[in-house]
């Protein structure tokens, strides 16, 4: 399957979640933290809007990846969970369509930020997760965590990297190569002490 399929299935998961969640689930808290399920997907409006106005909310921020994503978060919190779903389907997809694996990247991460607080377990696909492990999200800086370290797939068959050995299964890996402490715990190996400090 290609990039563009594997965000396009991502995404239809991600819809599909989002349609099933009741009002006091979309104020739970997510693995971001301060944000709640509202927040995160006003987050994900990069998709929605045009080129322009991302770089209005880029400027306003002095180009902070943390002030614009925290922008956008902000806007979601004063959206009603019917106008972000509304938004977040029929969005355009102005990012992700021109950045594919960046749009899978970030999507499939943001998924597991929901589901995993909520108890909403799925099965990810490996090839989606191998395509998430080989690129993770670049505005997640995850060469601050991953530089030195060998990651290694319990699941499949996926290695990256040189160095002390973290093992776990690939949606652990993908979730600790972009810093969510709370997979720590789920991941072996030498080189797992060093990462944990990566993450603190």
């Amino acid at each position: 399957m290609n990039i563009r399929a594997m965000l396009a299935a991502e995404r239809a998961e991600m819809i599909a979640l989002l349609r099933d969640l009741s009002e006091t689930e979309w104020d739970a808290p997510t693995l971001c933290t301060g944000w709640r399920v509202r927040d995160l997907i006003g987050h994900l409006r990069y998709d929605a809007i045009t080129l322009t106005e991302y770089f209005g909310i880029t400027v306003r921020n002095r180009c902070s990846i943390d002030g614009v994503n925290n922008a956008m978060a902000a806007a979601g919190s004063r959206r009603t969970p019917v106008e972000l779903l509304a938004e977040f389907e029929s969005a355009p997809r102005t990012v992700s369509r021109l950045w594919p694996r960046l749009g899978l990247a970030d999507l499939l991460v943001h998924q597991q930020d929901i589901r995993r607080p909520l108890g909403r377990h799925r099965d990810i696909p490996a090839d989606r997760l191998r395509a998430v492990l080989d690129r993770p999200d670049p505005f997640a800086r995850p060469w601050r965590l991953t530089e030195g370290l060998q990651f290694v797939a319990t699941d499949f068959d996926w290695v990256k990297g040189s160095g002390p050995v973290v093992r776990g299964r690939g949606e652990a890996l993908a979730l600790a190569m972009v810093g969510r402490p709370v997979v720590l715990g789920e991941l072996e190996g030498e080189g797992v002490p060093e990462l944990r400090r990566r993450c603190s």
